[in-house]
Formats: structure tokens, sequence, C-alpha cells
């Protein structure tokens, strides 16, 4: 029997939102609500949607994982040579998109994008766990692959290959840090009249108003 979806709703009624409170830095309040998030024990809290543009001018969306706020940056990593790593090159600006289901809030972004520098990729590569660092080098990411045996195959090659000593980082991969020009946070609240309130960055200021939900 197939479920109702039309049917499927939920009432949010946790929290408020207002342009008086959520203070004039968007970062700021961006890390305030994370923490929270985390406090919250949210699945994921650091998954988050990032949208880029393919060369046809086709949105593409896939789930990534935040790795910093940094210099008022959201920093991620990933293989330059994936799909989203070529979009980015030819298309340097993004969407990123955070849902925390359990405190009934989410984040949406927009921003430009630069590549980390080479030192610091580096740093955060050598930070991961041993058996990230190898799959890094074995997967040919967005590549397609004609088994998941060939995939575990060259995974193995590796492990011995980097069985003593440092594991380099790979060319093709490192990290993006996006500079955001657009913030919104969304909470939910009843009968969908939800808060919205966005923050554009003009002449390297924050304005600041209310949305209709």
């Amino acid at each position: 029997m197939k479920p109702d979806i039309a049917s499927l709703r939920r009432e949010y009624v946790r929290e408020k939102l207002d342009v008086d409170t959520v203070g004039k830095d968007p970062v700021a309040h961006f890390e305030s609500w994370f923490m929270e998030a985390l406090s919250a024990n949210v699945l994921e809290a650091n998954a988050m949607t990032l949208s880029t543009v393919t060369e046809n001018g086709r949105p593409a969306s896939r789930v990534v994982l935040l790795k910093g706020v940094e210099n008022e940056k959201f920093v991620f990593f990933t293989n330059y040579q994936s799909n989203k790593g070529r979009e980015l090159e030819a298309n340097p600006y993004c969407a990123l998109n955070f849902f925390w289901a359990e405190l009934e809030r989410q984040v949406r972004i927009e921003g430009k994008v630069a590549r980390l520098s080479e030192a610091r990729s580096v740093e955060y590569f050598r930070s991961r766990p041993a058996g990230a660092q190898i799959g890094a080098w074995a997967s040919p990411q967005s590549t397609p692959v004609s088994s998941r045996e060939l995939l575990e195959l060259r995974y193995k090659e590796l492990e011995n290959r980097f069985k003593e000593g440092e594991i380099p980082k790979p060319k093709q991969w490192g990290g993006y840090e996006v500079d955001p020009f657009l913030i919104e946070f969304w909470q939910g609240r009843p009968n969908r009249l939800h808060d919205r309130i966005l923050f554009v960055k003009a002449n390297n200021t924050w304005e600041i108003r209310r949305l209709a939900p």
C-alpha cells in the first residue's frame, strides 16, 4: 500500500526568530545555531546540501560535510576532479543548505567559492583517519567504474603501498572556502507561518530583512 505523501505534515512549535534578536552578524548566528545542533545530538549536524551549476546551466546537488567556519567562510573538502569540483572551477558560485529537523531549523547560504591553500588542504588531510586518506587516493570520484570489486582491489593495493610512513595528499584532492553574500535563517512556526530572516551583503555590510514564509 502506497503512503499518502500529500497528507504528511508536522506542526512546528519549538522556537521563534525575529530581526530584533537574531543579531547583526549572520556567521556568528550560524555558529550559535550549529552549536545548538551539536548539543541536541542532531545526526550529522555538519551535513549540508551543496548545489552547483553544470556546464549546461542545470542545477546539481549533493550532500557534503562542513569542516570548518574560518575567517567567516564555510569550508569543505573534496576531489577537485569530481563533478562538483569541475563545476566550481567553471562557475565559482554555490549554494549551501543545512536542515536540522530536530530543531525545526534550516539555514540557506549563497556565496563565492575559492580553493583553500595547498598547505591548509595538506593540514586537514593529515588529520583524517588513514582509511579515509587511502580512500581519497583509491576513488576516481564521479568517474564510471566497472565494479565495486575494482575499487576494493585498488584500495588494497594502495593500502599495501602506503603501509609504512606518511600518506601524502593526492594533488587532485583539497579544500574549498565559501565566502557568503547571502544567509537565510528559517525557523519552523505553527500554521506554516514560519520565521525567515535574510541577510544580504552589500558594500561589505550585512543588510537584514524579514521574508514572508
